[in-house]
């Protein structure tokens, strides 16, 4: 039967490349976010669209890959206190979760409320056709 610090073993070498997955989508999600962000930019200006809401478009876009990458950071954060037991980790990782669910909560709640005004707009612009 294998020791309890075998198992622990096998528990960090699970652990470590698993958080550090979470910690390479994370900043993949954000440059993606950036790159996608950037080649709608380009389109609008190529193609002289409406400049009206393309904020509310490129920070819609934008927000969207963040909030995935600060659930691949709180990820990161969850598996990395599994290896450490003590106080402070647990601590830190509870800090680092209400601050990163916060983020989140409110890059939510923006979202949100750009996409309701995005869809006024669009509303008033299709009604003004008619």
């Amino acid at each position: 039967m294998a020791s309890g610090q075998t198992l622990f073993g096998i528990l960090e070498a699970v652990v470590y490349p698993l958080k550090f997955l979470c910690e390479t989508l994370s900043v993949l999600c954000v440059g993606a976010g950036i790159l996608s962000v950037l080649a709608l930019v380009l389109g609008v200006v190529r193609h002289s669209r409406e400049y009206t809401t393309i904020l509310q478009t490129v920070r819609l876009k934008f927000g969207t890959f963040l909030s995935i990458a600060l659930e691949f950071q709180l990820a990161a954060d969850i598996l990395a206190t599994t290896i450490k037991h003590d106080l402070q980790s647990l601590g830190e990782l509870a800090l680092l979760a209400v601050i990163r669910t916060f983020l989140n909560y409110f890059l939510q709640k923006e979202m949100e409320a750009e996409k309701k005004l995005v869809r006024e707009q669009l509303a008033c612009l299709t009604s003004g056709d008619t």
